[in-house]
């Protein structure tokens, strides 16, 4: 066997698919991964190391990526893509092998915003929303997690109350992505009638809005605080079918499926990096991929990114069957996060000192998903999902 060359990457792909899992798409999904990765190549990489060093979110790629057809992707109609579910997590998969912040972006967007109004809103609403939303002439938010009400959303403190034909919210809402530069948040919060979701402008009057920085992580994304004081809205605003905490768990639900797929872009790309890297690096007369130490590292990394990636393709394939059942996305997300955690880390070493410039990517995938596997859900949360399938009893409270 030849010795690989670390700048045909197409080769090295195709030996890294131990188990043949290209082989498990069609075509048509092959088609759409192939996109997504073309304008990853040509869009995210060349700039994503100093919009990652600066803390700038390229908001001016929303379109492109509306052209791209990755936004509301599993939704149909209202000028929205329609794909599959295994469309989507390729989607997320090559989205996140640039970077978080960009399959994060997609994922609020497409699946906890539109996919809410999709399921939840007046036919006005979808109407109004999804095709600006879809093409990326429009952002929106999800305003769920709270200061105090993290893991617990049932906590939440945000109440809406009824004023003749309008409701006038008061509450805070933290860690809220894309806030800042959003036309449209969907906002959740507890009313005398239990939790309803609403559609408010970010430029209503009495809604603050604050970014929260400096990071250490996800730096090419934006995550804000809101700060509802008084905030009216008419009852057109409401989301008619969004009551109970049951409609936001279906908008995580998908967000959670997503980051499955993600989580594998960024144990790949960190992967593809060490590997590369090993095959070019010469230390001690010969090149480190060379070495018994390095292989192992090498091989460990594969394993997982193999792993994750049919774990990833099973989920996709339940979902589209109608089968997914939500111990399933816990299994997905906690393990192919802490997978590529793990991943990312192993590849930083194999780089050596190199590993920690933002040239090189394992290290900007190591702080990233440290925010990964802390939202939709800590290890914590999916753990407890896990163990109340495994033994019925819930140790949540």
């Amino acid at each position: 066997m030849p010795e690989r060359d670390p700048d045909d990457l197409d080769t090295l792909r195709a030996a890294s698919d131990i188990l043949d899992i290209d082989a498990l798409l069609t075509d048509a999904e092959r088609g759409v991964r192939d996109r997504v990765r073309a304008f990853v190549d040509a869009e995210i990489r060349p700039h994503i190391a100093d919009w990652f060093d600066r803390a700038v979110f390229p908001a001016e790629l929303a379109p492109a990526l509306g052209r791209l057809g990755v936004l509301g992707m599993t939704i149909d109609g209202y000028g929205c893509p329609g794909g599959t579910a295994v469309e989507y997590g390729l989607a997320a998969l090559e989205l996140e092998a640039g970077d978080s912040g960009l399959r994060t972006f997609a994922s609020v967007q497409g699946s906890l915003a539109m996919g809410t109004i999709d399921r939840c809103g007046s036919e006005e609403h979808k109407a109004e929303w999804l095709p600006r939303l879809s093409r990326g002439e429009a952002i929106a938010c999800f305003a769920l997690t709270e200061p105090t009400a993290g893991s617990d959303p049932a906590s939440m403190k945000t109440f809406a109350r009824r004023d003749g034909g309008d409701w006038v919210i008061d509450g805070a809402k933290r860690w809220i992505g894309l806030a800042a530069i959003a036309q449209v948040a969907v906002v959740w919060a507890q009313t005398d009638d239990g939790v309803r979701g609403f559609l408010v402008p970010t430029d209503a009057a009495g809604l603050g809005i604050r970014v929260l920085e400096p990071k250490g992580s996800m730096r090419a994304s934006i995550q804000c605080e809101l700060a509802f004081d008084g905030v009216r809205v008419p009852d057109a605003a409401r989301l008619p079918f969004a009551q109970g905490l049951r409609a936001p768990f279906a908008a995580l639900a998908d967000a959670r499926y997503g980051i499955a797929w993600g989580a594998v872009g960024a144990a790949r790309d960190s992967f593809e990096a060490a590997l590369r890297w090993s095959l070019a690096r010469e230390q001690f007369g010969r090149k480190i991929a060379g070495f018994q130490l390095t292989q192992r590292k090498l091989v460990d990394m594969a394993v997982e990114v193999q792993k994750g990636a049919l774990v990833a393709l099973h989920l996709g394939r339940s979902k589209d069957a109608g089968t997914l059942r939500p111990e399933q996305i816990s299994l997905g997300k906690l393990d192919n996060v802490r997978g590529a955690i793990a991943v990312a880390r192993e590849a930083r070493t194999v780089l050596g000192g190199d590993g920690v410039l933002l040239e090189n990517s394992p290290i900007r995938h190591a702080a990233n998903l440290e925010s990964v596997r802390t939202y939709e859900g800590t290890d914590e949360v999916h753990t407890l999902v896990l163990g109340q399938h495994l033994t019925g009893i819930a140790a949540f409270r």
